[in-house]
């Protein structure tokens, strides 16, 4: 089974980093962001993959050209002549001739997680939908507190686990998913439109996750980076 990596987007939100960088290539540790998930799904046992960028993919094919490690990896290129945003429906749906296989992987480019996706794969195989996402549960970027009926403070709660569940991406997909991409955005109209076919679930896990949005979450994952960062399977 191949891994397709959505790595397209320009990562504005990382401030000057991503004026000469992808944001999956920004470095975290020695390694950039999209190593360390293919070092995840290569530990399992996952060697194939499709990387599908727009935003500075020279840079990708510097980083391909530069792998040691024994993997497959082909890259998938989609640029809007308009200048217009590419959605991640149209960068999947470009690789559909890629995908020889009834099933694929899928991961966003910045999340680092330390699921094991043959797990995700044997719950996907069980349900047998056309998609299958990981859920996890964010935690909040506030502490908070818990009052009596009365209004008196009983306690806080420095940034705990908030009970909602949320696409931590690290999906599974039959490729009957092709037959949807052109509805609008996967995490929108496609999957809306799986929702009223009831043919998406959600592999819930609770286990460690964690995403790259801003410069402070970069300093933040490589903090950890520094003290055995959860996302190390392949050492572990």
């Amino acid at each position: 089974m191949k891994v397709v990596l959505l790595a397209g987007g320009k990562g504005t939100r990382m401030g000057d980093m991503t004026k000469t960088l992808p944001k999956p290539l920004v470095p975290l540790g020695e390694k950039p962001i999209l190593w360390h998930i293919m070092k995840t799904y290569s530990h399992y046992g996952l060697k194939e993959f499709v990387i599908c960028c727009g935003y500075k993919t020279k840079k990708f094919y510097e980083f391909v050209d530069n792998l040691k490690e024994d993997w497959n990896v082909e890259i998938s290129s989609l640029v809007d002549r308009d200048g217009k945003e590419v959605t991640k429906s149209q960068r999947i749906k470009n690789i559909e001739g890629l995908i020889n296989d009834k099933e694929f992987f899928v991961s966003y480019g910045d999340d680092l997680c330390d699921v094991n996706p043959n797990k995700i794969y044997e719950f996907f195989k069980k349900k047998n939908k056309i998609a299958t996402i990981t859920a996890v549960k964010i935690r909040s970027d506030f502490g908070i507190l818990e009052t009596d009926r009365n209004s008196i403070i009983t306690g806080f709660k420095e940034k705990p686990l908030l009970d909602y569940w949320i696409n931590g991406g690290y999906m599974v997909f039959n490729r009957k998913i092709f037959d949807f991409l052109n509805v609008g955005e996967l995490e929108k109209e496609v999957f809306e439109r799986l929702v009223e076919l009831k043919q998406i679930c959600a592999f819930k896990y609770n286990g460690n996750w964690e995403t790259i949005n801003t410069y402070k979450d970069y300093l933040k994952l490589n903090k950890l980076w520094e003290n055995n960062p959860f996302w190390k399977v392949y050492e572990k």
